[in-house]
């Protein structure tokens, strides 16, 4: 069912639930992965900050592959791209170029009485505009207040 799964990853921890997830779907539907790091660009000339970006870019490269360990555990098929410019705008492209059958996505959670926090979240401006289905997986809970004393 889902041959082509894009992964957005900003190489945070975070990220991992969300890897796991895309890995079992693309086990169980004999699919690939592909793991997708945007950085976002300044507002000045590229030139003028390229070893900057061109450290980021080493940094990204060397956490998709710490972060890609468990897909090749599970000989799973992925592969990496960095991309440059703002992050919703690029995956979206991304995902209409390469032709994804979903992008799999972490996400924080909204709490009920405040659902308008998550408006303008990276997840939410992906699911609304991304050419495919969008799964946004959401972390465990964070404990409340009371529980956590």
């Amino acid at each position: 069912m889902f041959r082509n799964i894009l992964v957005p990853v900003d190489i945070t921890p975070k990220n991992r639930r969300a890897l796991e997830v895309a890995r079992d779907l693309a086990i169980a539907s004999g699919g690939s992965i592909t793991l997708l790091h945007v950085i976002e660009t300044l507002d000045l000339p590229f030139e003028e900050l390229k070893a900057f970006y061109d450290r980021l870019q080493e940094r990204a490269t060397r956490d998709m592959e710490e972060l890609s360990g468990p897909l090749r555990e599970a000989d799973v098929s992925f592969q990496g791209h960095v991309l440059y410019g703002e992050r919703d705008r690029k995956i979206v492209e991304f995902a209409t170029r390469e032709g994804a059958d979903l992008i799999v996505l972490d996400s924080h959670r909204v709490e009920p009485g405040r659902p308008g926090r998550g408006i303008a979240t990276l997840s939410y401006r992906v699911a609304i505009l991304a050419p495919c289905p969008v799964l946004l997986v959401k972390g465990a809970p964070e404990p409340r207040k009371e529980e956590a004393q």
